[in-house]
């Protein structure tokens, strides 16, 4: 198979399996599904099984069952009203299903979540075509955040991001209304779990009281940065700064100032399919 030919290959399945994250509520029969990939339905289960290591079911099931971990966090929904949603008749066949999963049952998984097992289930996405990544050189205004300073494993950021919006909710930073940042101190593959750092951030004009989850007042400086958009999970975010870093900044003969990256999530899973996620990264320039 020419490189030409399997990327049309990868492409088609890429298609289908957005297609089904972005119809999770909806009956998704093999046929119909054939039918998006432009397969023959005889052979599409299989052709499916090798390409994704999963079968159809499974893979639809999988991707049902992260959306209702974030759900389980991050919304105050009854576990049945999650189930039921997730496509499961029953309390009892959702926790059954979940568990095997994640490890945990969702009552489990409320009070105290392990999300290595989420984060390491995702679908095979190609590598991306360096001439889709359209870099630009923007003037980044001068912006108030307020801040839950992430301190500790990589890992652990998803408890960090439930404490933080116990805060926004409290105080009412709507993510429809206002916008998120991440500020990325370090590379969790080259410093030691403890050292890591990371800023979960909201644009706020307001002044910050004292509260139990810390969240505090700082400023992201006014700057020069090369700003890329970034679609899709952000399990894929590492390779477009892989090749802002690596690849734009050599060529572009600029130099990085002494603040760190950050990202503005411009959308939130699972208000949105993972697919559709969209993220803009900023690398800070002199």
């Amino acid at each position: 198979m020419t490189d030409c030919h399997l990327n049309q290959y990868q492409q088609r399945f890429i298609k289908v399996c957005e297609y089904i994250e972005q119809h999770l509520d909806n009956k998704l029969s093999v046929e119909h599904l054939s039918q998006v990939a432009h397969f023959s339905r005889w052979h599409f289960h299989r052709q499916f099984s090798e390409f994704t290591g999963f079968t159809v079911k499974r893979f639809i099931q999988q991707l049902r069952l992260k959306r209702a971990s974030y759900h389980l966090i991050f919304r105050q929904d009854k576990i049945i009203d999650i189930a039921l949603q997730a496509g499961f008749e029953n309390p009892e066949s959702f926790s059954r299903s979940f568990k095997k999963a994640c490890g945990q049952t969702p009552s489990e998984f409320r009070k105290a979540p392990q999300w290595q097992p989420w984060q390491k289930h995702s679908y095979f996405t190609p590598i991306k075509d360096n001439a889709t990544m359209s870099v630009k050189i923007i003037d980044f205004p001068l912006t108030h955040i307020a801040v839950f300073e992430h301190k500790g494993p990589h890992q652990d950021i998803y408890q960090s991001v439930q404490q933080f919006i116990q805060w926004r909710k409290a105080n009412n930073f709507r993510p429809d209304k206002t916008r998120t940042y991440n500020i990325f101190y370090h590379d969790p593959k080259e410093v030691e779990p403890a050292e890591y750092r990371l800023d979960i951030c909201v644009a706020s004009d307001s002044d910050i009281s004292p509260n139990e989850q810390g969240v505090v007042p700082k400023t992201i400086p006014a700057n020069r940065c090369a700003y890329l958009r970034h679609y899709g999970s952000w399990d894929d975010l590492e390779e477009s700064m892989r090749y802002l870093y690596a690849q734009w900044l050599p060529e572009s003969g600029e130099t990085p100032s002494e603040f760190p990256c950050f990202v503005e999530r411009v959308n939130l899973y699972p208000e949105v399919a993972e697919s559709e996620l969209i993220t803009d990264i900023y690398l800070p320039l002199k």
